[in-house]
C-alpha cells in the first residue's frame, strides 16, 4: 500500500506518472477506501443482477430473486471496453462519490487481447490504447476509484500466448496505463497477476510485473475470474510479493467458494478439462468484498468477475460477458456449502 502523501513524478514514455511512498500501516487492507464513514466499496443499484432480481421478483420467483440478490447487495467491478469510457467512468465515480463509496473498475481493452479467443478484441494499436486509457483517467479526475488493470494481460506474456513481437509493446502500455493511474490522487491501482493454476511459479511473474510498472501500481491482482481457493491464492501472493520487495495485492473472490473444478469433477459433468475454467458448474460465491483481510500484505477480497456473467461460449454459456441467470443461480445456491 502507498500513501498519496511524499510525491516525486517519474516520466515514462512521454507520461508524467506521481509516484506515491506509503509507510506501513498496522491494519491490513487499504482503509481510505473501506471505512463506515466513508461508505466502503460502491453497489451498482442497476447492475444486471439488481435488474434481473426485480425481474424475478415481479414474476413471482421469489426464491430466485433471493438468491440473486445475493449477487446484487454486493460491490462487483465495472468492466470497461471498446465503448469511449470517458462519461461512463464520469457516471460511475460521480455516483460513487455521492455516496461516500468507491468503486471498482476493470479497464479490458489491450491490443491482441485474450490472444483473439473468447474474449477477443481491443484497441488496434497502443497509440489508441494509450488515449483510451487516458479517457478513463479524465472520467475519475480527483475522484476514487480501484482500478484492476487488464485481467490476463501479463500472465498471456508468460504463457506464451502472446506473441513475441508483441510482448515489448504490451508491457510499455501496462506500464503507461499504470503510470497516467498513478499520477490521480485517489486512485489505487493494481496490476493483473494470474493465478496459481495458471502460472504455477510466480518468480515467473517478477520480470514482466517489473516492466509492467509494478514499482510505480500499489500491487497486484490474482484470481480473476478464476476459481482458485483464498487460501492457496494467499499463499501464492505472499511468494510473489516476497519477490517483489512486499508488495501488496488483492484477491478475487466472486466465485471461488467451491474451489475449480477438479477433473474427477469434470468427467463428471462432461466438461473437458482445458476448459474446466470456462463456466465449470458446481462454483459457488466466495468471501464477500472487504478490505479486512487479516493479512497485512491482502489489501482486499473483491469481487472482480462479474458473478452471473458468463466467461465465453463454452460449456453452455452465452458470449462472454453477456448475464446468465441459470449460472448466477447455482453460484448464489451453492454459496451455502463453501468453505
Amino acid at each position: 500500500m502507498r500513501e498519496k502523501g511524499a510525491r516525486k513524478t517519474v516520466v515514462r514514455h512521454g507520461v508524467h506518472a506521481a509516484v506515491c511512498v506509503m509507510a506501513m500501516l498496522p491494519l491490513s487492507g487499504c482503509q481510505w477506501f473501506d471505512s463506515p464513514r466513508r461508505g466502503g466499496l460502491w453497489v451498482n443499484p442497476d447492475s444486471p443482477a439488481a435488474r434481473q432480481a426485480h425481474e424475478r421478483e415481479r414474476a413471482g420467483k421469489n426464491g430466485d430473486a433471493e438468491l440473486i440478490r445475493r449477487i446484487a447487495q454486493q460491490p462487483v467491478a465495472e468492466w470497461l471496453g471498446p465503448a469511449p469510457p470517458r462519461e461512463r467512468v464520469r457516471f460511475i465515480t460521480e455516483s460513487a462519490a455521492r455516496t461516500g463509496s468507491t468503486p471498482v473498475l476493470v479497464p479490458y481493452h489491450i491490443p491482441y487481447r485474450d490472444c483473439g479467443r473468447y474474449s477477443a478484441g481491443g484497441a488496434k494499436d497502443g497509440r489508441e490504447y494509450r488515449k483510451w486509457i487516458e479517457q478513463i483517467t479524465l472520467g475519475i479526475g480527483d475522484r476514487k476509484a480501484i482500478v484492476v488493470l487488464e485481467p490476463d494481460a501479463v500472465a498471456q506474456i508468460v504463457d506464451g500466448c502472446v506473441p513475441a513481437r508483441l510482448r515489448t509493446a504490451r508491457l510499455a502500455m501496462i506500464r503507461d496505463a499504470v503510470a497516467m493511474f498513478a499520477a490521480l490522487p485517489h486512485v489505487r491501482v493494481y496490476v493483473d497477476a494470474g493465478n496459481p493454476g495458471w502460472i504455477k511459479n510466480p518468480a515467473r511473474l517478477v520480470k514482466p510485473l517489473r516492466e509492467g510498472g509494478i514499482e510505480q501500481a500499489d500491487g497486484f491482482a490474482l484470481n480473476v475470474a478464476n476459481f482458485q481457493p483464498t487460501r492457496v491464492i494467499r499463499a501464492y501472493g505472499r511468494r510473489l510479493s516476497r519477490a517483489l520487495d512486499g508488495t501488496h495485492f488483492v484477491i478475487d473472490t466472486s466465485r471461488n467458494g467451491n474451489g475449480p473444478l477438479r477433473p474427477r469433477g469434470a468427467a463428471r459433468h462432461g466438461v473437458r478439462t482445458r476448459n474446466s475454467w470456462c463456466n465449470p458448474p458446481g462454483r459457488a460465491l466466495g468471501e464477500p468484498p472487504s478490505t479486512h483481510t487479516g493479512d497485512p500484505r491482502v489489501d482486499a477480497y473483491l469481487w472482480i468477475k462479474r458473478p452471473g456473467e458468463s466467461d465465453g461460449t463454452c460449456n453452455g454459456g452465452p458470449p462472454a460477458g453477456h448475464w446468465w441467470t441459470a449460472y448466477a443461480l447455482d453460484l448464489a445456491r451453492n454459496a451455502g456449502h463453501h468453505r
